[in-house]
């Protein structure tokens, strides 16, 4: 039985959480929003603050939004660095800077303590079904340490590397994603306007050297209209927008990535910005004036 204390219970981070304390640990927890009935039902110890959390756990999860969040979690006052003693392990799961993560390691290990950045992939639902692809960046011994408490909220767990690598993976990842989906907007939207039936198109396409997880799932959504996240577009904006300033800052041109940010910043100027991703569709959709699949 480990002590883990975990900040941010909120979409992803509360069946997270939760899984932690399935598997016989001692959860500590803390959010600025009310914890839920679930966890507090199932055992887990709300505490008052980050430091509070640091004080009680010996392993101490992150997942917050974005990189200030991080930041505000680790450092501001009352917050988990306030808690630490040596020999603690820290972990966040958030999708944050890589740039920023390596400065957050140096001021964690500074105190005696490991860090490990893990940022995760596969939404709520992977969050719930216990799913998520983790990858991780930090030292071999600090990731054999905490693999049997990742293993309970993720099947697909990898150390890629040093401190910052973990976030440096997930930002190529949503890269990917990002890409895939416009390309699956795209051609939909072709098969549509074509005269053809998107939803035989995409079993098709399914068969063949075309098929992907993002065919499969974002374009069932597109053809359902079926828009409720998931994960939402303010989300990948911002994991877009970590790829290009950091793309900026190494002098690495990114042509790709920047059209769809522009597409999931029409997406959010039409009042979506809390749609699932898989709704760039819709920036497409405007632009040609034309739907993929009616509402059903």
């Amino acid at each position: 039985m480990a002590k883990v204390g975990f900040i941010g219970t909120g979409i992803m981070g509360a069946p997270m959480a939760g899984h932690i304390k399935a598997g016989g640990n001692e959860l500590f927890v803390f959010d600025i929003a009310p914890i839920s009935a679930e966890l507090t039902n199932a055992g887990a110890v709300v505490c008052a603050s980050g430091k509070e959390v640091a004080q009680k756990a010996d392993i101490i999860i992150t997942m917050v939004p974005d990189t200030p969040h991080v930041a505000a979690a680790l450092f501001g006052a009352n917050g988990v660095a306030e808690g630490l003693s040596a020999g603690k392990i820290v972990i966040d799961m958030s999708s944050i800077s890589p740039v920023d993560t390596k400065e957050f390691a140096k001021k964690i290990n500074a105190l005696g303590c490991e860090y490990l950045d893990a940022p995760v992939s596969g939404g709520e639902v992977g969050a719930k079904a216990a799913t998520l692809t983790i990858m991780c960046g930090g030292s071999q011994a600090t990731f054999d340490k905490v693999k049997p408490i990742l293993d309970l909220m993720g099947k697909n767990i990898n150390l890629v590397g040093g401190n910052g690598d973990g976030q440096t993976c997930k930002v190529a990842n949503q890269i990917i994603v990002a890409l895939n989906i416009e390309a699956v907007g795209e051609a939909l939207l072709f098969a549509s306007k074509m005269g053809a039936d998107p939803a035989k198109v995409r079993n098709a396409l399914m068969g063949g050297f075309a098929s992907s997880k993002i065919l499969e799932v974002h374009g069932e959504r597109m053809i359902k209209r079926t828009f409720n996240p998931g994960f939402r577009i303010e989300l990948h904006q911002k994991d877009l927008n970590l790829a290009l300033q950091t793309a900026k800052a190494i002098g690495l041109s990114l042509p790709n990535t920047a059209t769809a940010q522009e597409l999931f910043n029409t997406c959010s100027a039409h009042g979506g910005k809390a749609w699932d991703h898989s709704a760039m569709v819709r920036a497409l959709e405007i632009m040609s004036n034309h739907e993929v699949a009616k509402a059903e």
